[in-house]
């Protein structure tokens, strides 16, 4: 399943990304594709701080991980970018953070092969004067939320 928004500005982006975390659930790993300056910051940002207290949400470039406390389970916000093989993922604890917590993933396609297949993805691209996101995922129970929460929306 797939459905796209048409964004013009970081605010909408933000919108889109605090609906969406209301979705979530523990395990859920949230894969951001796009170029550099598409919004996957600026979309995990909002994501994290529609589930938390965190009142600063700093890009996780340099250390390639930031955790946060939510209510009922941890977030984990990768930026990949700087990952020099996908192996060294497992020095960041992913194996844990992916089955226990919430993941948000900058840059996923650094992992390669090691990537989750049960993943939502995200995928930011340049629209006339402003970004096409669109979600999909392919799982069944993924499927189901999101439908649910299009029907909301």
């Amino acid at each position: 399943m797939e459905i796209s928004f048409i964004s013009q500005n970081e605010e909408q982006t933000a919108d889109i990304a605090a609906r969406l975390s209301e979705l979530t659930q523990i395990g859920d790993i949230w894969a951001l594709h796009g170029t550099l300056g598409m919004g996957k910051s600026v979309f995990a940002r909002a994501f994290i701080k529609n589930l938390t207290d965190a009142e600063e949400v700093p890009s996780p470039t340099f250390t390639l991980v930031q955790m946060y406390a939510a209510p009922h389970f941890e977030i984990y916000h990768y930026d990949l970018y700087r990952l020099e093989k996908p192996s060294d993922i497992f020095e960041l604890g992913v194996e844990e953070a992916f089955y226990s917590g919430v993941c948000l993933v900058e840059w996923p396609e650094k992992m390669e092969k090691l990537a989750p297949r049960n993943m939502w993805n995200i995928t930011f691209e340049p629209e006339k004067n402003g970004r096409k996101i669109t979600i999909s995922a392919d799982d069944e129970d993924k499927i189901q939320r999101l439908q649910q929460w299009q029907n909301v929306k």
